[in-house]
C-alpha cells in the first residue's frame, strides 16, 4: 500500500498510524479515511504486529471532516470501505481490529477525530487538547459512533451536554470524565502511547486479543454472553506455547517471552 495521507511504521510489535496532512490540520478527506482503514487491516493481518497507536503529525490532530469530500457519502446512506480493510471507527462490530489501539491526542479533536477517540481502546490526550462534536453546528449529527459510545464513556448528561451543543471539551476536563486515561504535556502524548502499547505488546498476544474480544462482547452483547463465552474461549489458548510459557516464567521468576503461538 502507498500511504499518502498517513504515516505506517512498524516499532518493534508496534504498529504507528499517523495522520500526515499538518497543513490541512490533518482535516479528513476520503483519501486519508481509506488509508487508515488499510492501515488498520494491516495491523489486524500481521502476525508480528500486537498492538497500534494513532496519532496525528502536527501540533493538532485533526480539524474533522472535509464535508464538501464527504456530502456524497452521506447522501447514500453507506459508507463502505475497500476489501481488505476495516473501519477504524470500528463500525462493523464482526469486523473489528483485533489487537488494541492505544490513541494520542494533541490540540484540536474535531468530529471524526473525536469518534475515533470512542472507537480506540487506550487513550493520552496533551493538556492542549481541544475535543468536539461540532456537527449540529454543520447541520447534521454524528454518525461515526458518537450518539452511541459517548454516553457510555462519560454518562447520560455529560453527553447530552456536549452532542447537542458542540461545545468543546478541554483535555484536563476530558481526563477528569474518564474520556482519555492519561494526561501529558504538549508534545508528550506520542511518547507516552508508545511507552503503553509497547508494554502491552510484551504481553502474551493471544491473552490480549482474547481479553479485548471478551470485553467487547460484554459491551456489545451483555455481560450474560460473555460469561458463558469465557472457558470455551480459554480453552485454546490453554494449548498454546504462550501459556506454557506462561506457566514456565512463573515458576522460573522470569518475564515470558511470547511468541503469539
Amino acid at each position: 500500500m502507498n500511504y499518502t495521507r498517513i504515516n505506517v511504521e512498524k516499532k518493534g510489535h508496534v504498529l504507528l498510524m499517523g495522520l500526515n496532512r499538518p497543513e490541512k490540520l490533518n482535516a479528513f478527506d476520503l483519501v486519508m479515511y481509506e488509508e487508515l482503514a488499510y492501515a488498520y487491516g494491516e495491523l489486524d493481518g500481521n502476525p508480528e504486529m500486537r498492538c497500534g497507536v494513532l496519532y496525528a503529525e502536527g501540533k493538532d490532530f485533526t480539524s474533522g471532516l472535509e464535508l464538501d469530500k464527504w456530502a456524497a457519502v452521506f447522501a447514500s446512506g453507506e459508507w463502505k470501505i475497500p476489501e481488505g480493510s476495516i473501519h477504524p471507527l470500528g463500525l462493523d462490530e464482526d469486523s473489528r481490529c483485533r489487537k488494541p489501539v492505544v490513541m494520542a491526542i494533541r490540540g484540536r479533536c474535531y468530529t471524526i477525530g473525536f469518534e475515533l477517540l470512542l472507537a480506540q481502546d487506550i487513550r493520552v490526550a496533551s493538556k492542549d487538547a481541544r475535543i468536539a462534536l461540532l456537527e449540529v453546528k454543520r447541520g447534521i449529527y454524528p454518525v461515526g459512533g458518537g450518539t452511541v459510545r459517548l454516553f457510555e464513556e462519560i454518562g447520560w448528561g455529560n453527553a447530552m451536554r456536549y452532542l447537542l451543543t458542540g461545545d468543546e471539551i478541554t483535555g484536563e476536563e476530558a481526563y477528569r470524565m474518564g474520556l482519555v486515561q492519561e494526561l501529558a504535556e504538549p508534545g508528550k502524548e506520542l511518547d507516552r502511547a508508545v511507552e503503553l502499547a509497547v508494554q502491552i505488546s510484551k504481553r502474551a498476544p493471544l491473552g490480549v486479543m482474547a481479553a479485548l474480544k471478551s470485553s467487547r462482547i460484554s459491551r456489545v452483547h451483555g455481560v450474560k454472553e460473555a460469561i458463558a463465552r469465557l472457558m470455551p474461549d480459554l480453552l485454546p489458548i490453554m494449548e498454546s506455547d504462550d501459556a506454557r510459557e506462561g506457566v514456565m516464567s512463573f515458576i522460573e521468576r522470569r518475564e515470558a517471552d511470547f511468541k503469539g503461538k
